[in-house]
């Protein structure tokens, strides 16, 4: 008796906390509000849906509930699912937001605008996914943190079907995600038909090569759809009306890209006139002191804004070396009659006069970050990738942004343990770190300008459907989190939880994820210091290490600290050199072993030593070689590895030397985290 009351208050609080105040949230993205009621929505099957919208809208809205995994039909009386456009005053006031009303006899959603209530379907799915026929009685008031929730897909390095843009159309719009950004042109190949100019689908949108990587190995030529082996594709219009109908129809708008005035190798192999050389297989640089270049970019341009409807179109910007500008005739003399002082002024020329035919046309220009490095570019939106620097500079200068940064939305690189996860590009960016991402702090200059984020899925090292879900998901879920979620309302531990019910349920819709039950993490060496004899003492560098990867200085090798998945963070970088220090012990001491790791990382040009030697001295001076160890592993081993050369033995010295022996690649790096004296 004297237990049960102690029990029966406690049961009884917890009884009062499940039916009020914030209820248990599986929905992704998080809402902003979420409150539970007493009771619990019994269903009958299927749903009886009225909406209380335009016919147009009501029609739009059903069509897809029907076509969903909610069992329902249209019924104007006695509904349990109610659909409602409104105005009231108690609404949010962005039509994207909505208010979900769970009770024990019926749902009502209720928003604004077409979109809010496409979007609070999409949480009522999550609802019944979760709990079927029983939905908890709650209250949900939501609406987005930004207006721009993109995703960019890269079609040129490999080329995906229409069927699988639909497909991620589909993923995009349940995780209230409303921007496609499309990267249809690039080297690579050309992947949209274009009246005009049919050898860029006849010649340049196929190659011998079904990688990237193999192509880049090799000559980097084109081919024809007939030549034999030839791997390739492209979207025709009738294709690409398909795509817009499917995202329109999810409120999702496509952004297409055509690059220029770089990564245009594909363009330039059919149209070599184009080029600076006059000949293909140059340069991937349009010619911008030709006129012919922008009576073709123009023909293009118009036929892309003929198809797609969106007021964004990309028109790229990025890496663009120049050179050929230089020595070009026609450059220099379009250079000194614009009265333009460098290759970068020449091209702020260009993209401003694409800008101005596109504005007449009623569209907005949008580029990466490097479109502002001579200055403002009116009316332009910019993505700002090269971290986000690009970004806050445009901010401050009142351009739109969409923050891009490597560091937290390129879903090509590792997202787990590199040494095991399919091959990737250059980087380690986990669930978390995605999760961790906020585009627009508070102290932020111009942070009203910054209108949204998004994910990019470039794919040199990604060549099949599967393999690009599964580097999309589930840090798409994450990255819509950040973009529609109030930051107040993020918890990492929480959005675990619900993600791990979302790749289930996404396995079961079909889609190939990540398995995130399975995931192991950051690599175990550098999750605790380490205590040796060489912590805290003094080292000196024969070679000097290079400055864009200075880890923590001289401090960096004998901080008992060692290095992460990524080699960004504690890794002291050395380029074109070999890596030689030598740490000063404090006194002649006996030793038993000496170890450093080392990283071998293609895709960003870093490679394990050559050898690595160690040496001991009393005096600094006469130094005893103990061990030169050579490295194993082939220069072409695409794959990540992290490596230890070590000496085990015994001896006594005060001064440790290591030095390790460079392959010679030119541009080549050499990355070590610690001396490890024992």
């Amino acid at each position: 008796m004297n237990r049960l009351r102690t029990i029966l208050p406690a049961l009884l609080v917890l009884l009062c906390l499940s039916c009020s105040g914030e209820q248990e949230c599986t929905v992704i993205p998080r809402p902003l509000s979420v409150q539970s009621e007493s009771g619990v929505f019994r269903a009958g099957v299927p749903f009886a849906v009225a909406v209380e919208a335009p016919e147009t809208v009501a029609n739009a809205l059903t069509d897809y509930l029907s076509s969903s995994s909610l069992p329902c039909h249209r019924c104007d009386t006695a509904a349990t699912l109610r659909l409602e456009l409104s105005d009231d005053a108690s609404l949010p006031l962005s039509d994207e937001g909505y208010t979900l009303e769970v009770r024990p006899d019926r749902i009502v959603v209720r928003s604004r605008g077409e979109a809010g209530l496409f979007y609070g379907i999409q949480s009522l799915l999550q609802l019944y996914d979760r709990h079927g026929a029983r939905i908890p009685a709650l209250q949900i008031a939501d609406s987005p943190r930004f207006a721009y929730r993109g995703m960019h897909l890269d079609v040129s390095r490999h080329f995906f079907g229409k069927e699988f843009v639909k497909k991620q159309l589909r993923m995009m719009a349940s995780l209230k995600l409303n921007r496609l950004h499309w990267h249809l042109t690039d080297g690579a190949g050309w992947r949209i038909a274009i009246d005009r100019y049919p050898l860029l689908t006849e010649v340049a949108a196929w190659r011998r090569e079904p990688t990237w990587q193999a192509w880049q190995a090799g000559n980097r030529h084109y081919s024809t759809a007939s030549a034999p082996g030839a791997y390739g594709g492209y979207y025709t219009k009738d294709d690409i009306r398909e795509v817009l109908a499917c995202a329109d129809s999810l409120h999702i708008t496509v952004i297409p890209e055509i690059e220029m005035p770089g990564h245009s190798e594909e363009v330039l192999a059919v149209c070599p006139e184009l080029s600076c050389a006059g000949k293909p297989y140059v340069s991937g640089e349009f010619c911008l002191g030709s006129e012919e270049t922008f009576v073709f970019l123009e023909n293009v341009l118009t036929e892309v804004t003929e198809l797609f409807p969106s007021e964004y179109i990309h028109i790229g910007g990025d890496e663009v070396s120049g050179q050929a500008w230089a020595s070009c005739p026609k450059c220099r003399a379009r250079m000194e009659r614009e009265g333009l002082g460098s290759a970068q002024a020449l091209q702020a020329y260009a993209i401003r006069r694409i800008g101005r035919f596109l504005e007449a046309r009623g569209r907005k220009l949008v580029g990466w970050d490097e479109i502002l490095d001579s200055g403002p570019m009116p009316g332009a939106a910019v993505m700002s990738w090269r971290g986000e620097e690009g970004g806050r500079r445009a901010a401050a200068l009142g351009h739109d942004v969409i923050m891009c940064p490597g560091s937290h939305c390129y879903f090509d690189g590792f997202q787990d343990n590199p040494e095991r996860e399919p091959q990737a590009f250059t980087g380690y960016l986990p669930l978390a770190k995605v999760y961790s991402y906020d585009p627009a702090p508070a102290a932020l200059s111009g942070r009203e300008h910054i209108i949204g984020v998004q994910a990019n899925l470039w794919t040199e090292y990604i060549p099949t459907p599967s393999q690009a879900e599964y580097m999309l998901y589930p840090r798409m879920f994450a990255l819509a989190e950040v973009a529609w979620s109030a930051p107040e309302t993020k918890d990492y531990a929480d959005f675990r939880r619900r993600a791990l019910r979302f790749c289930d349920r996404a396995r079961r819709q079909g889609y190939h994820t990540f398995d995130l039950r399975a995931e192991f993490g950051e690599r175990t060496e550098s999750l605790a210091p380490v205590r040796h004899l060489a912590v805290g003492c003094p080292v000196h560098y024969t070679y000097p290490w290079h400055p864009d990867y200075p880890a923590d200085g001289t401090a960096a090798l004998t901080d008992g600290l060692r290095g992460p998945w990524s080699y960004g963070t504690r890794w002291q970088g050395f380029r074109d050199t070999d890596m030689e220090v030598t740490v000063d012990l404090g006194r002649v001491r006996p030793l038993r072993s000496i170890a450093a790791d080392f990283i071998q990382w293609h895709s960003a040009w870093i490679w394990l030593p050559a050898q690595v030697e160690f040496s001991v001295s009393d005096d600094n001076s006469g130094f005893r070689t103990l061990a030169a160890l050579p490295n194993s592993l082939p220069s072409d081993c695409h794959r990540p590895a992290y490596r230890t050369f070590a000496w085990h033995g015994e001896t006594t010295g005060r001064y440790v030397r290591c030095r390790a022996r460079s392959q010679g690649f030119p541009g080549g790096w050499l990355f070590t985290d610690e001396i490890i004296v024992n």
